[in-house]
């Protein structure tokens, strides 16, 4: 059996990393789930302009804040992490029950840098995959 293909996208902030993630899995047309990470709630940036494109494409955040993670105090970034962790096993439920072609699980290598996870657990999170495409963007790899 054939694994799905894993593809990473980094660059510098507003550097267009997300852009590119949602325009390949736009053009593949394919069903896609967005989880995105380190971004705060729905209320901030710019999930709206996403949820318009659902059914085709759904659009997760399981964080609380609204503001984005860097900005939060030590007490509200660990409260936040539990969040965090909710969204990485609704990620590893999607990819086990391939519930979707492609999973895009964006700004999930800042997890590694904040510390959130380690590189392990994502490689581990990542194996999950059989058939699901994952592309994953971040700062770093």
């Amino acid at each position: 059996m054939s694994t799905g293909r894993l593809e990473a996208i980094c660059g510098k902030d507003s550097s267009g990393k997300t852009a590119m993630a949602l325009g390949r899995a736009l053009t593949e047309q394919k069903t896609v789930i967005v989880i995105q990470f380190l971004k705060g709630s729905e209320k901030i940036g710019n999930l709206e302009v996403l949820k318009r494109m659902e059914p085709e494409l759904k659009v997760f955040r399981f964080e609380k804040s609204d503001r984005y993670f860097a900005e939060l105090s030590d007490a509200e970034k660990k409260d936040e992490q539990i969040n965090i962790r909710n969204g990485l096993n609704y990620a590893k439920k999607v990819l086990t029950t391939e519930e979707c072609d492609l999973l895009v699980l964006d700004e999930a290598l800042g997890l590694v840098d904040q510390n959130i996870v380690t590189e392990e657990e994502l490689e581990g999170l990542l194996k999950c995959r059989d058939q699901v495409q994952v592309i994953v963007t971040g700062k770093v790899l």
